[in-house]
């Protein structure tokens, strides 16, 4: 088998195919998420905090020189980082624990079917035993 006949086949498996879906899915949904921790989450916490803009939050190392840029550690930008993983992380915990309820919900009902009844089981070895009769 070729090399490109192997990746063809790799490919069309429908677990990649989810998969690829999911990355692009998850890409704009980190997207979506960026952008209300960025301008929707953050504005209202600085404006308590006295007009804090967080992403202007930063300290400065080297001040710039000529052409070259200041060395600083934007720490309020890796804040907003946190805080949109950690919406992204509460989002896949709801998402995964409401897959969870569901699946348990189903093994409760297989689980749940009654057991046969003393008469069902006798009907069972009546018929087993007509069978083996039949087969003699």
């Amino acid at each position: 088998m070729s090399l490109l006949q192997e990746f063809k086949a790799f490919a069309a498996r429908g677990n990649v195919i989810d998969m690829a879906v999911g990355i692009i899915i998850g890409a704009a949904f980190g997207k979506i998420v960026s952008s209300f921790v960025g301008d929707v989450i953050m504005p209202p916490i600085g404006l308590i905090l006295g007009g804090v803009d967080f992403s202007d939050l930063a300290v400065t190392l080297k001040a710039a020189e000529g052409s070259t840029p200041a060395v600083v550690i934007a720490y309020g930008k890796f804040i907003q980082t946190i805080i949109d993983f950690l919406i992204i992380a509460f989002a896949i915990f709801m998402g995964l624990k409401a897959i969870n309820s569901l699946k348990r919900k189903e093994e409760e009902a297989a689980a749940a079917a009654p057991a046969p009844t003393k008469e069902q089981e006798l009907l069972g070895e009546i018929r087993d035993l007509l069978k083996s009769q039949q087969q003699k």
